[in-house]
């Protein structure tokens, strides 16, 4: 099975991309907000977009190297590129826009016929629903019969139903396929149920790569903490002060040099007055309640934390059938606690 071994640089004006990555049959994720690199990382490996300096290799062929001036053009890298907005040739048909790549009209029908498109062959893509589009894209990248697999964001253009649908053959495409394959998503949810490995992107550099169990368990930094859904972050004391929560955690023992501490805001415990003052115990100051689909969302502050930190104020996700007005104090559970030390 072919490796994809990426080291590259590269400055654009003011935004400098450092990325180092190996991957091979485990689907990677490059999880991050927009503008923190993850579609520019692709468009090199395609090379749509020539780094400054590093390597880029595929198996046994290498695809880029500055130092020895090597850089193999797009159309010889075998790279499968699925584009954020698909990029249909919007004069070509859908049966043009997938045989232009593989230029085998019998393969054509087939892919057509595998992705449930026959009736669209003749439409071009301004004729095309969402769905239509994105499954007409699948079967131009597969028609090229790539050895990497590249996916910018490749659900974000589509509604709940048919992104869930287009989900499932995607994921059912990466099962079958024998080679690298590497997904772009600002969504947690999507790189966990797409994804092995998961690789964070912050402001062009890639800071936090690990399995996907270990990665939502053990976050390495605040960026990664937040990307993994984790709404509450508060800045540490040496002595435990969360400085930004208003109140003294009782950390585990052994808690190091943490800098840093997240609590997911389902993990809370509604507990009595008779817990005031302790240790890990929010005396509640309820801002706001959002009524979410299923659940109920209670934004808070520990009474009189007078810090105007963002993090001062604090999600605590329950149940639709509690009264937030009888949430007077809660506890956190110190076993629950991120850690961070950047």
């Amino acid at each position: 099975m072919n490796t994809l071994n990426v080291d590259i640089k590269k400055k654009c004006g003011d935004f400098f991309l450092s990325v180092k990555f190996v991957t091979s049959g485990d689907r990677f994720a490059l999880l991050g907000a927009s503008g923190s690199g993850k579609t520019m990382t692709l468009k090199c490996i395609a090379g749509i977009e020539k780094p400054d300096e590093g390597f880029i290799s595929l198996g046994d062929r290498v695809l880029f190297d500055s130092s020895k001036k090597i850089n193999v053009p797009c159309r010889e890298r075998k790279v499968g590129y699925l584009f954020q907005n698909y990029a249909l040739f919007p004069n070509m048909t859908a049966f043009e826009n997938i045989n232009m790549i593989c230029r085998d009209p019998e393969r054509t029908a087939d892919l057509l016929k595998k992705f449930n498109i026959e009736g669209c062959a003749s439409l071009k893509p301004s004729k095309l629903s969402g769905g239509q589009s994105q499954r007409v894209a699948l079967a131009r990248m597969l028609a090229s019969d790539p050895e990497v697999i590249l996916l910018d964001e490749p659900f974000s253009a589509l509604d709940n139903y048919m992104h869930t649908i287009i989900e499932r053959e995607i994921f059912d495409i990466l099962s079958e396929f024998n080679g690298p394959s590497v997904l772009v998503s600002h969504d947690r949810n999507e790189v966990y149920r797409m994804c092995g490995t998961i690789g964070v992107m912050d402001n062009g550099t890639l800071i936090d790569v690990q399995d996907k169990e270990s990665f939502f368990k053990h976050p390495a930094t605040v960026v990664s903490a937040r990307l993994t859904g984790c709404k509450n972050i508060t800045a540490l004391t040496e002595d435990g002060f969360a400085s930004d929560w208003g109140i003294r955690l009782e950390l585990p023992a052994g808690t190091g040099a943490a800098k840093f501490a997240g609590y997911r805001a389902h993990y809370f415990e509604v507990v009595g007055e008779e817990y005031k003052g302790r240790p890990n115990v929010f005396e509640v100051e309820v801002e706001r309640v959002i009524e979410d689909t299923f659940s109920r969302v209670i934004c808070f502050r520990q009474k009189g934390n007078e810090s105007t930190s963002p993090d001062s104020l604090l999600t605590y996700i329950t149940g639709k059938d509690v009264d937030a007005g009888s949430v007077k104090y809660l506890k956190l559970d110190p076993s629950g606690l991120i850690l961070l030390e950047r």
